[in-house]
């Protein structure tokens, strides 16, 4: 059965960071542990109520799509078993499928967006500017509909809290550089063009997805924290698929849309989210998870 964590607590290892979803811990200079908690954040708010079985499902579906991009981009994962790391008294069955131990790399401060349908964030800009992170896009897209080519998008990556923002490509080099940035975009369309393939194959679209980066002490760049999972990414049931409207999905847009019945403001405290919310909610990541990865957490 999935476990259900809403914090970690690692007594005698070293967190350095507890984000929206992710406890990090230090085990050397070289290497961290991450364990992927149940918590959800909807408008970079974290909500009270987690979602059980999330951070295993998260995890698993990243280790998948870690394994089948390594031709594409290496990755963070370092293949040991979280075991080995765990403090005695631990018990293993909670962190087991949640965690992993990871190389340790310096992020590059930048939410690297891929965006193949105009949706979400990207259809306000559209609406207000023509226009998306400095990119010029057609007249007349409708909502959710596919865009030309895939483009990418890059957000601000911003405290827990606070609100990621859009930026054009010219920021992102004016903060990070040429090099690396042309680096990071390159490699964002390129996992993007191949898992929108691969999923297209199994009935699935993916309108959007984000991705983070790090770098070794040589510069060289990888993808890590994680990959194409329900909370970074919205996947579409390519059945139900119309354009004009916000399609069904698999990933938190469930969340998002009650969240948007609501009076709130979208800042901290979040509202609580109704128990038949958060079933239906777990059950769409466990579908995705099975249909992307034919994984099935019993």
């Amino acid at each position: 059965m999935p476990t259900t964590l809403s914090e970690s607590r690692l007594p005698g290892l070293d967190l350095i960071h507890r984000g929206k979803v992710r406890d990090v811990y230090a085990l050397s200079a070289q290497e961290l542990l991450i364990v992927a908690t149940d918590r959800l954040s909807a408008f970079d708010v974290v909500l009270p109520d987690p979602i059980p079985g999330k951070g295993e499902m998260l995890c698993q579906i990243s280790n998948f799509w870690f394994a089948q991009t390594a031709h594409l981009m290496p990755n963070h994962l370092t293949g040991k078993d979280v075991a080995t790391v765990l403090p005695a008294g631990t018990d293993l069955a909670t962190y087991a499928r949640r965690s992993v131990i990871t190389r340790r790399l310096k992020p590059v401060p930048v939410e690297a967006i891929a965006r193949g349908y105009l949706i979400g964030s990207g259809w306000k800009d559209y609406q207000a500017s023509g226009a998306l992170c400095g990119i010029t896009l057609p007249a007349g897209l409708r909502q959710a509909e596919q865009l030309p080519q895939p483009i990418f998008t890059p957000s601000t990556k911003a405290a827990v809290g606070d609100h990621d923002e859009n930026i054009s490509f010219d920021t992102l080099v004016a903060r990070i550089g040429a090099d690396l940035a042309e680096q990071v975009r390159d490699a964002t369309l390129r996992i993007y063009r191949w898992a929108a393939a691969y999923a297209a194959e199994r009935g699935i679209l993916i309108a959007d997805t984000k991705f983070e980066f790090g770098t070794d002490e040589d510069g060289r760049l990888y993808i890590m924290d994680e990959m194409l999972t329900p909370d970074s990414s919205r996947f579409w049931p390519a059945d139900e698929y119309q354009v004009g409207i916000s399609p069904p999905s698999y990933d938190k847009q469930f969340v998002r849309d009650y969240l948007e019945t609501l009076d709130w403001n979208k800042t901290a405290p979040g509202p609580h989210v109704p128990a038949p919310v958060i079933a239906a909610t777990a059950a769409k990541y466990a579908e995705a998870l099975k249909r992307l990865a034919d994984i099935t957490l019993d």
